[in-house]
């Protein structure tokens, strides 16, 4: 009979100051912080999911009805080309967005409704390792994305 192991998953706990250090990255990196950029930046650290820009938009115009489309769109890249967010693609045709954080995670995205779940697997992280050294490399970087129906909803299981 095989064993099973339990596998640990968890998700990351994002802190505060993880979350909320656009306005203070932006600084530090001499970025000109007009009005709108603080309240694109500010929505973007409140943010608990992965919004694109159009979503962002439509939170930052409920702070800000000055906020054009397209001021989102080029602080984004601002943003984004800056290291201070980071761009996803998951499989839908736009572009998410998060907060770059210091601490690595990983992806899984319910193709029923498009959320994203953030988690943290030691045992994934020893197994990519493992690969790459078999494989003859040392392991520098990776992204993980899960795509994934509920359990619940899969008719083959």
């Amino acid at each position: 009979m095989k064993k099973t192991e339990t596998v640990i998953v968890t998700a990351p706990e994002k802190t505060i100051s993880e979350r909320r250090n656009i306005e203070a990255l932006c600084a530090a990196k001499g970025m000109r912080m007009t009005e709108q950029r603080r309240t694109i930046a500010r929505v973007l650290a409140d943010s608990d999911d992965h919004p694109d820009v159009e979503e962002l938009y439509r939170r930052c115009v409920k702070v800000d009805d000055r906020i054009s489309i397209s001021t989102v769109y080029r602080t984004v890249r601002l943003f984004e080309d800056s290291g201070i967010i980071e761009r996803h693609d998951f499989r839908e045709g736009r572009a998410r967005y998060e907060t770059s954080t210091e601490g690595h995670h990983d992806h899984l995205i319910n193709l029923r409704n498009g959320e994203v779940i953030e988690f943290q697997s030691e045992e994934i992280e020893r197994l990519q390792a493992e690969v790459a050294r078999k494989l003859g490399y040392r392991l520098v970087d990776h992204r993980l994305e899960l795509y994934a129906v509920p359990l619940k909803d899969d008719k083959t299981s």
